[in-house]
């Protein structure tokens, strides 16, 4: 059974920083492109971030803006995305996901596999 768990989520104060997890099982992640997405309420899922099998290619949402880091450490079948001076606007839901497939890495239904999300609020 694959399992995606992120954690790490919570309220951190504008400015500061956060770092999400995303501990994979049932899988192993070197065979997928891993990312990042985050939902908003009434919004639809957008991309943060996300990163291609090695860890050499990384990709960004256009509002991250140099704010926000994804790695991945194959060994440890895990995700990270360090967030730092999160906005206000940043708030939403995270879901971490993992694709196989060889499409644009932006697109939700491009993902076999997404965790249950963590809940990111940034507020003073």
């Amino acid at each position: 059974q694959v399992q995606l768990v992120e954690s790490g989520g919570g309220l951190v104060q504008p400015g500061g920083s956060l770092r999400l997890s995303c501990a994979v099982s049932g899988l192993t992640i070197k065979s997928y492109r891993m990312s990042w997405f985050r939902q908003a309420p009434g919004k639809e899922r957008e991309f943060v971030a996300g990163v291609e099998w090695s860890g050499t290619y990384k990709y960004y949402g256009d509002f991250v803006e140099g704010r926000f880091t994804i790695s991945r450490d194959n060994a440890k079948n895990l995700v990270l995305l360090q967030m730092n001076s999160p906005k206000p606007e940043d708030t939403a839901v995270y879901y971490c996901g993992a694709t196989s497939g060889y499409g644009y890495i932006k697109t939700p239904s491009e993902y076999n596999y997404w965790g249950q999300g963590t809940q990111v609020t940034v507020s003073s």
